[in-house]
């Protein structure tokens, strides 16, 4: 076990200092809150930075909260643009509480963003791939490579959705909504992560099936433009195509700093499914 003390901004530098497709003067992957040069001995990643991951890192004595999405509800300058709030509201209050709990706590929370999105074979999309068990080679790659066509053995709609869904079960959404006849045959299948891609792009790259997320695709508009075109889409929540690569992100840390305790924590899509 190394003796050498791990700062927490050796860490951010650590999944910058290969990642050339990041351009670090305007990247997302930044200290949110938190002493960059606080020795670390404990790390905890999440998707969400939501107070219970916060009390979660808090209460089991973390340093640090590795984070995927914002903290604050904003994108890079997060706690910069809390001044822009009305003070009197409670979107103002809230934040304000949770920032005063974190400074209180010591607790540095660092966000990595840009670098997992487009981490070849180990960050989001290729995780998300390996768990909904698509081994295929994109045709056709978009976004900087954040969604591509991947074909395959030709399946009806139907148990391609649910295929899906007995995966995706594991990590709390147990139900994926369908668009279209489930008798379809589908084999040309258009796949990103988080709100990466919409139906326009795989619809241009010829998918007659997309794989998209509730952040990334309107109902009102291309959920209705998708129906009109004959287009099948399979919609999931945001967080379940992230959270694989959230899992892998830990392990890919744990393994290149055995001298530190890290841990995942997870999330699960909260929105449940009642039924008259």
């Amino acid at each position: 076990m190394s003796l050498i003390k791990v700062k927490a901004r050796d860490i951010r530098e650590f999944f910058l200092r290969d990642a050339h497709w990041v351009d670090r003067a305007k990247t997302l992957d930044r200290f949110i809150i938190g002493d960059p040069d606080k020795n670390i001995d404990s790390v905890l990643v999440t998707l969400y930075g939501d107070y219970a991951a916060v009390r979660y890192a808090v209460n089991n004595g973390f340093d640090m909260l590795i984070t995927h999405e914002p903290v604050f509800g904003f994108n890079a300058n997060e706690l910069d643009e809390m001044v822009s709030l009305d003070s009197c509201s409670a979107r103002y209050r809230n934040l304000s509480t949770k920032k005063k709990f974190i400074e209180e706590s010591g607790l540095v929370i660092l966000r990595i963003h840009d670098t997992w999105d487009r981490k070849p074979e180990i960050g989001m999309l290729p995780s998300w791939l390996e768990f909904i068990g698509i081994e295929n080679r994109p045709v056709v790659t978009g976004r900087r490579g954040i969604l591509g066509r991947f074909d395959i053995k030709p399946v009806r709609l139907g148990d391609f959705a649910l295929s899906i869904a007995e995966k995706t079960t594991k990590i709390g959404e147990p139900q994926v909504h369908v668009v279209g006849d489930l008798n379809n045959v589908v084999s040309k299948i258009g796949i990103t992560i988080g709100c990466g891609g919409t139906i326009y792009h795989f619809i241009e790259m010829g998918c007659d099936v997309s794989v998209v997320t509730d952040d990334g695709t309107c109902y009102w508009s291309d959920i209705q433009f998708a129906k009109d075109f004959g287009h099948c889409v399979i919609y999931l929540n945001h967080g379940t195509t992230e959270e694989p690569g959230m899992i892998k992100m830990t392990g890919y840390l744990r393994d290149n700093y055995p001298q530190l305790k890290v841990e995942h924590f997870p999330h699960r899509c909260g929105i449940k499914i009642v039924r008259a």
